[in-house]
């Protein structure tokens, strides 16, 4: 994944699911930055969308476990 950061046009949907799936972890809490391997400004952005995709529904914001 560290790949990622060395694209500065990277851009994370809320509606890409399979993507935001990535960077959850089994029990539904969002990857570290040191784990991602991303910068701090895409963080963020991978914040927001995954908590847009949450509040719509399209993520479990807690995993079966």
């Amino acid at each position: 994944m560290k790949k990622l950061k060395t694209d500065p046009n990277l851009y994370f949907d809320y509606r890409d699911v399979k993507t935001l799936q990535r960077y959850i972890d089994p029990y539904g809490r969002i990857e570290p930055i040191a784990k991602t391997g991303l910068s701090a400004k895409q963080q963020r952005q991978l914040a927001v969308a995954i908590k847009r995709a949450r509040h719509l529904a399209l993520l479990p914001f807690v995993s079966a476990n």
